[in-house]
């Protein structure tokens, strides 16, 4: 069983930056694939971004590449995600999950933690 907690979320302006975390309890951490998805009003949740339990790997959606970066630290159980030139369109609910590949779809995740809200304004 993992619980995950996320934090970091608010408002910021268009080309700001936000840094989200995710706090892991339970144990074996770095057997997990973390990602992070996210979910604007009236839409599906999409995919953003994952990484492998060594941090060796990582995939983003196009409408993220380059501009945000995942990363993780198994020491903290921790996962991270750096979102620079922020858009007004990367306003939604951002959600870590755990799961044990790196996969692009939610079902392909186990464990979800319950939020954090990030609002860019133009």
């Amino acid at each position: 069983q993992v619980q995950l907690v996320e934090s970091g979320g608010g408002l910021v302006q268009a080309g700001g930056s936000l840094r989200l975390s995710c706090a892991a309890s339970g144990r074996s951490f770095s057997w997990y694939a973390m990602a992070w998805f996210r979910q604007a009003p009236g839409k599906e949740r999409e995919f953003v971004a994952t990484i492998s339990g060594g941090g060796g790997s990582t995939y983003y959606a196009d409408s993220v590449k380059g501009r945000f970066t995942i990363s993780r630290d198994n020491v903290k159980n921790t996962v991270y995600l750096q979102m620079n030139s922020l858009k007004p369109e990367d306003t939604a609910e951002y959600y870590c999950a755990a799961g044990p590949n790196t996969r692009s779809s939610y079902g392909g995740y186990d464990y979800w933690g319950q939020g954090t809200q990030v609002t860019v304004s133009s």
